[in-house]
């Protein structure tokens, strides 16, 4: 008799076991699943707009800039006006990247990589707060504790609004001049999938003010259509 009461008790700490089991399995599954996300972010910043072909589509913008716009990725960016280049590059683990660029010698350049998500990501919340999030990229990109030392990385700003995260930081290797980055991440689905888009300007401490407003203005202007 004893022995058959106890075997309800047993069924029940084995369901409970298997259900914790399966919370944590699905909290790794979501951990590794936002690394990997977070991974694809930071490689993104490393991009270089080399060896693209022109896909250029314009509407009409503002005096300084001309609107770029992607109905397969459904996305429009306003990008300056004077001479700027725009290209797509392989994608490279990527579903797709899109540059902006001047068409003079500069480090200056904005990047559009798109990257699939899982079914966990309906938002960006679904990374965590932007200050997190924006403190997690940054020290994954930093290397200056390594020795030699590599890259320095430091956020400068981080700030959440109409769905997007804006995150502000440097990068400088060691010996070259310092990179300004300003990025804006948002997400959105193509009836299929979520898709993650990352969009990062980038000038050095050499560029002008000028040139970096327009970084700026460029990656504010991204919008989904």
């Amino acid at each position: 008799s004893r022995r058959c009461s106890s075997i309800p008790v047993a069924i029940s700490a084995l369901d409970s076991s298997n259900e914790e089991q399966h919370r944590i399995s699905s909290r790794d599954h979501v951990g590794i699943k936002r690394r990997e996300a977070m991974l694809q972010i930071a490689s993104s910043v490393f991009f270089l707009p080399l060896a693209v072909s022109p896909a250029f589509a314009e509407t009409n913008a503002s005096e300084a800039f001309r609107v770029y716009t992607d109905e397969a990725n459904k996305f429009e960016i306003s990008i300056p006006q004077e001479d700027w280049q725009v290209g797509q590059a392989e994608p490279n683990g990527f579903k797709s990247i899109t540059a902006f660029y001047p068409q003079e010698t500069s480090t200056s350049n904005v990047s559009i990589a798109i990257t699939g998500l899982g079914p966990d990501f309906t938002r960006m919340e679904s990374f965590g707060k932007v200050e997190a999030f924006a403190e997690t990229l940054v020290s994954g990109l930093d290397r200056s504790w390594q020795k030699p030392a590599g890259v320095t990385a430091k956020l400068i700003d981080s700030r959440s609004s109409k769905g997007f995260y804006y995150i502000e930081y440097t990068l400088q290797n060691p010996g070259e001049a310092r990179k300004h980055l300003y990025s804006a991440i948002g997400m959105a689905t193509n009836g299929w999938y979520n898709r993650l888009y990352t969009v990062t300007g980038q000038f050095t401490d050499e560029e002008s003010a000028e040139q970096s407003s327009k970084i700026q203005k460029t990656v504010k202007s991204f919008r989904f259509i």
